[in-house]
């Protein structure tokens, strides 16, 4: 029996049971994938949470950086408690910087890619990724109370385009048997909005909104699932075509714009 000892909470994955594995894996694939990206040299894991895959980008020296100082407890790395909007390096500090599922938590995202345009190197790559609008919550209307704004793949080049010369934006795909869980992850929530038809929601303060949204995942990823225990980074891929079914949106940048 899978042990919940930590709490299920839709602002960070914290373990693979705590952040229920699927979106564990799901946010571990994201770090293998973007690493091929990097050059040597120093990295920036921005918004890194509890740097649960920073190994992954070895050999590099990475400086994890983030608001929680909780959450940078016990790594064993150089970190930084900081608010990404304003990192506390200079200029072209960096030769690469990795932020996963973290735009998506600041009202004015547009700060936090002009501040990585800065820090990095002038041949360095930054790799923004980030949850899919289209397909995360409703196209129409940010579920997650811990999101200020979501992006499709059209509009996370635009945003990054305005600080980077040179930008691609790829997708996260997932595998047959981890579609089959998400899938059943929407219609549940489908059902649940669906008491809603009015979406009163919208009046409900955020707090209130957090609070119940947690206690939503608790109760939904409590019972046993073999096969969210068997999915792994593997059931995950980049692909460039097909994006607005895509999981997450990835945006490769290069050229940091003065």
């Amino acid at each position: 029996m899978r042990a919940m000892c930590a709490r299920i909470t839709g602002e960070r994955v914290v373990t693979p049971a705590g952040g229920f594995n699927p979106t564990w894996q799901r946010h571990v694939a994201a770090y293998k994938l973007a690493e091929p990206e990097f050059g040597p040299g120093r990295l920036l894991d921005l918004g890194c949470g509890v740097g649960h895959s920073f190994h992954l980008l070895a050999p590099r020296e990475t400086v994890g950086v983030d608001i929680d100082a909780g959450a940078l407890e016990g790594q064993d790395r150089e970190t930084v408690v900081a608010d990404m909007r304003h990192i506390p390096f200079g200029d072209s500090s960096f030769d690469s910087v990795l932020s996963v599922h973290s735009l998506e938590h600041v009202p004015d995202p547009e700060k936090v890619v002009a501040e990585v345009s800065r820090v990095l190197a002038p041949g360095g790559t930054a790799v923004f990724v980030t949850p899919n609008r289209l397909t995360f919550g409703r196209p129409d209307e940010i579920i997650d109370p811990f999101h200020f704004i979501e992006f499709d793949a059209e509009q996370l080049h635009g945003l990054c385009s305005a600080a980077f010369s040179d930008v691609s934006v790829n997708g996260i795909f997932g595998s047959d048997r981890y579609m089959s869980i998400h899938d059943e992850e929407r219609e549940k929530l489908d059902r649940l909005l669906g008491r809603d038809p009015l979406r009163l929601r919208r009046f409900v303060p955020n707090r209130l909104k957090q609070h119940l949204y947690d206690l939503m995942l608790n109760r939904s990823r409590s019972l046993d699932d073999p096969r969210a225990e068997e999915i792994t980074p593997e059931d995950f891929h980049l692909g460039d075509s097909g994006l607005e079914g895509s999981l997450d949106v990835v945006a490769v940048c290069r050229g940091p714009r003065p």
